[in-house]
């Protein structure tokens, strides 16, 4: 608020003692603290009952709310377009498809299902890498 400096505050208080004299330089500076306290404490109730008025605090949260509202909306619809375009990518043309069931999946275990066992699935895919490789070689 005021840029006062130690200096000046040191050359404020001399003059004070040359002017006011050293009886009446303590009731002097009572005085002066009394009425800054005081207009600072009437400045703050102002202060308050303004802001209890327009309840400031209640407007600051609720712009913060609809920032955040926003960008939660912004980041919804980034995803969402994301995720359309991965859908799109990801759909398989009728020409792959045909040429995606040539390829030959791992035997299944005596019941049907794939087993759960590791090295079963290990042996299986080696399995139909061979198969495929010797395939190509043949053609």
């Amino acid at each position: 608020m005021l840029d006062i400096g130690f200096t000046e505050l040191l050359l404020v208080a001399v003059i004070a003692l040359v002017v006011l004299g050293p009886e009446r330089l303590p009731q002097a500076i009572r005085t002066t603290a009394y009425w800054v306290g005081k207009i600072r404490r009437s400045f703050q109730s102002v202060k308050e009952e303004l802001e209890r008025e327009i309840d400031a605090d209640g407007i600051k949260q609720q712009l913060h709310n609809e920032a955040v509202m926003k960008e939660l909306n912004k980041t919804r619809e980034q995803f969402q377009s994301q995720i359309n375009d991965l859908k799109r990518s990801v759909s398989i043309d009728p020409a792959e498809d045909q040429t995606c069931s040539g390829v030959n999946t791992p035997p299944r275990g005596d019941s049907g299902s794939v087993s759960g066992d590791d090295s079963a699935s290990k042996k299986a895919v080696n399995d139909s890498s061979t198969h495929l490789s010797q395939e190509k070689g043949s053609n």
